[in-house]
């Protein structure tokens, strides 16, 4: 015969290991990181780089006191240094100098060759979104064929017909962002037009061009402020382009295409007189189309 003896209820022993509890951080702490992370850096970055070469363009002196013309002959391809930040070329002038003295010339004529291509591609773009029709066919093919050239050939071909300089320089690259303007600014005048709100005026009384001028060409101007800040950044490069190539401003003018160009023969003995100029203008267009891609975002 077997027996059960009850030994009662089986109590099992946890170990319980203590866990370190990270402190929170203080408001401020969390504060200031958040403000870390939500700052657009980059931005503020493109905005100071694009604001010093327009206060280099304005108070040239301010940077570089000396005359960017002369230069001291016993100075020549000195390499970038505390005297020389950018050193100097083959005739002793300051580097640096140039390129800050150049900044009026190419800033200037990229500012031209914006407001050129601004004014007749919006004037084009508004008259064909808003008439529609067969004028709207007609231009819009004219449009087309600018947009068919290459922007380079269409600008060396005005200058062609204008004569060198940077002012025709940046007329002929204006002109070439015509067509770009004109078929934005037809977008938007089209698809404003088939909104409520221009329906509505239409409907009140109002007449083709009091709808035009208060309600369709203000709501359709937006996007064309970022491809104007867009187009900036693009002229000067183009502008600097024609420069390198010879056809803007005529040596000794400080400008900074042909400083570019003045440097490419001592690429191997003196690497910053091509090297410094052309990643001043890198950084600089980089700057404006970073500014540019942020004014089309915020309009989206």
């Amino acid at each position: 015969m077997t027996s059960q003896i009850d030994v009662g209820p089986v109590v099992e022993t946890v170990a319980i290991v203590p866990v370190a509890v990270q402190p929170e951080p203080p408001a401020s702490a969390r504060r200031r990181r958040w403000f870390l992370r939500s700052r657009p850096w980059g931005l503020y970055l493109a905005v100071i780089v694009v604001g010093l070469a327009v206060l280099w363009a304005i108070v040239p002196g301010v940077f570089a006191p000396g005359d960017p013309l002369t230069g001291t002959p016993a100075d020549k391809l000195l390499p970038p240094s505390a005297a020389h930040w950018f050193g100097t070329d083959t005739l002793g002038r300051d580097l640096f100098g140039r390129v800050v003295h150049g900044a009026v010339n190419s800033l200037s004529g990229a500012l031209i060759a914006v407001t050129v291509g601004l004014a007749l591609g919006t004037i084009v773009g508004a008259i064909a979104g808003a008439v529609g029709g067969v004028l709207d066919d007609v231009l819009m093919r004219i449009v087309d064929v600018l947009l068919a050239i290459p922007g380079l050939l269409l600008s060396l071909s005005v200058i062609i017909l204008l004569g060198f300089g940077t002012v025709n320089a940046a007329l002929a690259v204006g002109l070439g962002s015509v067509a770009a303007f004109a078929r934005l600014m037809r977008s938007e005048v089209a698809r404003v037009r088939r909104t409520e709100y221009v329906e509505a005026a239409y409907g009140s009384g109002g007449t083709f061009l009091s709808v035009l001028r208060r309600h369709v060409l203000p709501n359709s101007l937006t996007p064309i402020v970022a491809l104007a800040a867009l187009q900036f950044g693009t002229a000067i490069l183009a502008i600097s382009t024609l420069g390198f190539l010879g056809y803007g401003a005529p040596p000794p003018t400080p400008e900074w295409g042909l400083l570019i160009a003045e440097g490419r023969n001592y690429v191997g003995t003196a690497w910053w007189l091509t090297a410094l100029p052309g990643l001043v203008v890198v950084v600089v267009v980089l700057s404006a189309n970073r500014i540019s891609h942020r004014l089309g975002r915020d309009e989206r």
